[in-house]
Formats: C-alpha cells, sequence, structure tokens
C-alpha cells in the first residue's frame, strides 16, 4: 500500500505491519491504521513515528519511555485486554506521544504525555491509547548536564 505523508513524502506501506486502533485516538478517531516508521538512522524500534494510512497528515512522534529512564505502572481494563487481543504481558509495548515546546514558550526540550500512553499488542498489531489521568497533562523531558 502506497501513502502520500507530507512530512515524509511517498511511502510504501506493508499492509501486514499495520497497528489498529479499534477506536483510533482521541481527537482522532477516524485514524484506526498506522504504521510506525523509524526515524534516521535510528534502529531502535523505541523511537520512532506513527504515521496514519487513512490521513497522511496525521503522524505522531513516539518513544518508549525507558528510553528517558521513566518506568511506571499501569492496568488495563477487561475491555481495554479484550479489545487488543492482551494474552500475554510480554507482547505488549508503551509508546509515548512526543512533541517539541513551541519555539515562544520559552521552554525547550520535548514533552512527553505520561498520562495517555500508547498500548500495543505486537502480536496482534492492535492498540489502544490509555487515559491515564487527565488529556493534555505532560512532563518536559530535558537532557541531563
Amino acid at each position: 500500500m502506497k501513502i502520500e505523508s507530507p512530512r515524509f513524502g511517498s511511502l510504501e506501506v506493508d499492509a501486514a505491519k499495520l497497528i489498529e486502533f479499534p477506536a483510533g485516538l482521541p481527537g482522532f478517531e477516524d485514524c484506526k491504521k498506522f504504521t510506525l516508521l523509524e526515524v534516521g538512522e535510528m534502529k531502535s524500534p523505541s523511537v520512532g513515528v506513527l504515521q496514519s494510512v487513512e490521513r497522511p497528515e496525521v503522524a505522531f512522534s513516539v518513544a518508549e519511555p525507558d528510553q528517558f529512564g521513566l518506568h511506571y505502572e499501569f492496568a488495563l481494563t477487561e475491555d481495554e485486554e479484550k479489545s487488543i487481543g492482551v494474552s500475554r504481558i510480554e507482547d505488549i509495548v508503551v509508546l509515548l506521544i512526543l512533541r517539541r515546546n513551541q519555539a515562544d514558550s520559552g521552554e525547550q526540550g520535548i514533552k512527553a504525555n505520561l498520562m495517555a500512553p500508547l498500548v500495543i499488542n505486537v502480536v496482534k498489531r492492535m492498540g489502544l491509547q490509555k487515559i491515564i489521568g487527565c488529556v493534555g497533562c505532560d512532563v518536559t523531558l530535558r537532557a541531563a548536564s
């Protein structure tokens, strides 16, 4: 399948590697199918871009929490587990949506939304966004000096 991304240009997407979000993502409920792209020379699946295939203009920078030395735990409801086919915890990957601070905000760094992580069953290729707390809560991540 081919998509035209305003951010990355023409992309060939393997349909077998799509990740489905049955409920979409909050604010993007019509975006249910995504692919995970690597960024630059990075070979780690923990840093990348979650690219919508239905709306190519929708793409989210994502990273695993441990990339920033973060570790936290949360529980999925029974309905959430069923919706993404959880049978083994080892099949689950958690990703955080990232964004750069606005240049005029006076803050530098990248913001990570810790209160609404993406939970992906990498075997079934199904995901959801788990709302833990307030929508829009985030933490600014800065490199250690």
